[in-house]
């Protein structure tokens, strides 16, 4: 699936008109993405009323010392697993005081992958507490550049989805 720069735009001021009216913040914990998501949300005039930070936190070494995810998560599933990025979302909402975080984990290639944890896999979660949190685990088509984009639109998607039931 090939996501467009206008998908990105469209689904990121979907997400930013929410949470304007609703006087809600975000803050995203991202790994294989590399910022992209935050990138997204901030290329709009005025996003500083919604968007509270954006941590990359592509090593395992940054996910502990900045996010607060535990090495146990990280020894027994491995960064791309359910637990780390639900501490993920943990974290960003802890060190940044925002009202929604979104994580996201992945593989997203070319190497890297394994047969549980193909290229391609990538894990999300988004939440407003550790005990208000969805995650979800996808596996994209494409090289790296396909992955990463179409991890971008479904955490956009994901976490709007999450704060416009809420």
């Amino acid at each position: 699936m090939s996501v467009t720069d206008e998908q990105l735009e469209s689904a990121a001021n979907r997400l930013g008109d929410h949470l304007i009216r609703h006087g809600r913040t975000i803050a995203t914990a991202e790994s294989c993405t590399g910022g992209w998501v935050a990138k997204v949300l901030t290329d709009r005039a005025g996003s500083s009323a919604y968007v509270e930070a954006g941590l990359v936190t592509y090593s395992n070494d940054a996910k502990r010392k900045l996010l607060g995810v535990t090495g146990k998560s990280l020894e027994e599933h491995g960064a791309v697993s359910e637990p780390v990025v639900r501490e993920m979302v943990a974290g960003a909402l802890a060190a940044t005081g925002a009202s929604v975080a979104v994580a996201i984990s992945g593989v997203a290639g070319p190497g890297g992958g394994s047969e549980d944890k193909p290229v391609g896999t990538v894990w999300f979660a988004w939440g407003s507490s550790l005990d208000n949190t969805v995650a979800r685990v996808e596996c994209f088509p494409g090289d790296r550049h396909e992955v990463r984009r179409q991890a971008v639109l479904y955490a956009l998607q994901g976490v709007t989805g999450f704060v416009e039931s809420a």
